[in-house]
């Protein structure tokens, strides 16, 4: 067999084994978990520490603490993406210095920002084991990512946009409005994506500050258990618990992919406006 030969059965066998090892990891929880799925176990809440009941609860808490992380993280993180990409270029000390805090910061152990979060939410800021502590310190972990993401998408938008724009006469924020951020839509999508689903397969983080009460949340303050949270203490600490763990790791696959076809279609459509409206 020639090299190139070689290269092109290497490059197929890749793709080949990472869609057997997923499909093989979904097809066991779809078909452990399955049957355990029914409407009555979305809608009512556990009992007898999981092995019986639903999930209700802590599916609202499960997108409760998205929500907070989202909100909290993709204002903070497309600001500082564009503040470093748009409006520090110059300055390629200091651009290097929050390029590599931030890869060091996306490296860092999940329970390290759940050690941080305790310390700094839960008992300096007084918020406590809660639904706010925890969707805070998953937003601190999805910021690295969502930054690098949309800072590379607006480095790849042409400089061409940048010179005509300010031939035009156009203001910086127009700029960025109208032509930059429509062309690094496809990146902020992938980096949304990418946050959402760290921050809603996230557990050690969580364990120190949402809190493992598997009660219906009354707000924000009050303790909340993820999804991930749940399945972690029906596989470890709860005997007989195997069959709802796999269906509540089935009920998150199925919300987080829904949220990423959600981020998808919204950030198209926002495409699609922008570019037909300007």
């Amino acid at each position: 067999m020639t090299k190139n030969g070689l290269a092109s059965v290497l490059i197929w066998l890749t793709p080949i084994l990472i869609g057997t090892i997923f499909l093989c990891l979904l097809s066991d929880i779809i078909l452990q978990g399955l049957p355990r799925l029914s409407w009555s176990y979305l809608l009512e809440a556990p009992q007898d520490a999981g092995r019986a009941g639903g999930i209700a609860p802590i599916i609202v808490a499960t997108g409760l603490i998205l929500l907070v992380a989202i909100a909290a993280a993709a204002p903070l993180g497309l600001a500082t993406a564009v503040l470093l990409t748009e409006f520090t270029r110059s300055q390629r000390f200091f651009d290097r210095f929050i390029e590599r805090s931030l890869d060091v910061l996306a490296s860092i152990p999940s329970i390290v920002f759940g050690l941080f979060g305790n310390a700094f939410f839960c008992i300096y800021l007084g918020l406590g084991f809660s639904i706010l502590s925890g969707g805070l310190t998953l937003a601190c972990m999805a910021l690295p990512i969502l930054i690098r993401t949309t800072m590379e998408g607006l480095r790849a938008a042409p400089d061409d946009y940048r010179l005509s724009a300010a031939a035009l006469g156009m203001s910086r924020a127009a700029t960025l409005w109208h032509l930059l951020l429509p062309s690094a839509s496809p990146a902020l999508a992938a980096g949304l994506m990418l946050a959402i689903g760290r921050a809603g397969a996230e557990t050690a983080a969580l364990i120190f500050t949402s809190g493992y009460v598997d009660r219906m949340p009354s707000s924000l303050s009050d303790s909340g258990r993820a999804l991930s949270v749940h399945i972690y203490d029906l596989s470890m600490n709860v005997a007989g618990g195997d069959a709802n763990a796999h269906a509540a790791a089935l009920v998150l696959i199925l919300i987080l992919l829904s949220l990423n076809a959600m981020a998808m279609s919204l950030t198209q459509r926002w495409l699609h406006r922008r570019i037909v409206t300007s």
